[in-house]
């Protein structure tokens, strides 16, 4: 499960109306809790360093941008839990290639921009042998 905070949410839906057309990418910092409960507590916005004809459907975080999350979340006493982008025009559900490049352990909050606005924000995590996203649920605090 994975809990994020009204203006958590609100910050996430926001920075995928501001790449419309294309997607945006972040990390998400913040404690993992009791089993399976994961609460974000700050988020990271990157810059996708996808090439620019493809940030429509595609996104990517540089392994420095990883790093200084990781570095950062250290200082803080907190972990990367995960990963956040957006899907213009498309539903908050992982896609295939999301599938492929996704790791287990973290969560991968998708929110879903129709036509410039954001309409769903959703929350996966990937089974430990790869083939296939949970709906982990995403719960407003």
């Amino acid at each position: 499960m994975m809990q994020l905070t009204s203006a958590l949410r609100q910050a996430i839906c926001a920075e995928g109306e501001r790449a419309y057309p294309n997607e945006c990418c972040g990390i998400l910092l913040g404690q993992q809790r009791e089993e399976g409960v994961r609460c974000a507590d700050e988020i990271i916005p990157i810059h996708n360093a996808r090439e620019a004809a493809e940030q429509y459907h595609r996104f990517l975080i540089e392994p420095d941008d990883v790093l200084r999350a990781e570095l950062r979340a250290q200082e803080q006493g907190k972990d990367v839990l995960g990963f956040y982008h957006s899907h213009p025009d498309h539903p908050a559900q992982p896609s295939e290639y999301d599938r492929e490049h996704a790791l287990p352990f973290y969560s991968y909050v998708i929110v879903s921009v129709e036509k410039g606005k954001a309409t769903d924000l959703t929350s996966w995590a990937l089974s430990t042998d790869r083939t296939r996203f949970a709906d982990e649920g995403c719960l407003a605090v």
